[in-house]
């Protein structure tokens, strides 16, 4: 089976590194990408193939970046329109989860633990920068 796990707050970088070093039982594969709070304007890559996990990142999210930047095709523009939310547009979590007999309630639990809290999110993205991130430096993606 398979499911989505989808969320609109950015996940505190220090919760989803202990998260991802853990095992979610019956999960063969996952992807998808994500939002970290502390790397703000950056899409995030999760990919994990039974125990190897890999993250890095992708490119900006078009919230980051200005118009022209962004695709100029109707249908492009209207899939962002259909997803774009205020304040931080386009940014989201969304992962997949393929496995058998997997605990999806338990699975989404523990991602919804990484979220920040509202006090957290109430701080904004300045002072997001500041959680203890272990991701490392992310390179500058490509324009």
């Amino acid at each position: 089976s398979s499911f989505i796990y989808r969320a609109r707050r950015p996940f505190h970088p220090q919760r989803l590194w202990d998260t991802l070093g853990e095992t979610f039982e019956g999960v063969l594969r996952a992807k998808g990408f994500f939002w970290l709070a502390s790397k703000h304007n950056i899409i995030g890559v999760y990919s994990q193939a039974g125990n190897c996990v890999n993250t890095e990142p992708q490119r900006y999210w078009y919230a980051a970046v200005d118009k022209d930047q962004w695709p100029q095709d109707p249908a492009s523009l209207q899939a962002l329109e259909n997803l774009w939310q205020e304040p931080y547009g386009d940014r989201m979590q969304e992962l997949v989860f393929i496995g058998i007999d997997m605990d999806r309630p338990a699975i989404e639990a523990a991602l919804n633990a990484c979220l920040l809290t509202d006090e957290e999110f109430a701080l904004g993205p300045a002072a997001w920068k500041s959680f203890a991130d272990p991701f490392g430096e992310w390179e500058r993606p490509a324009d």
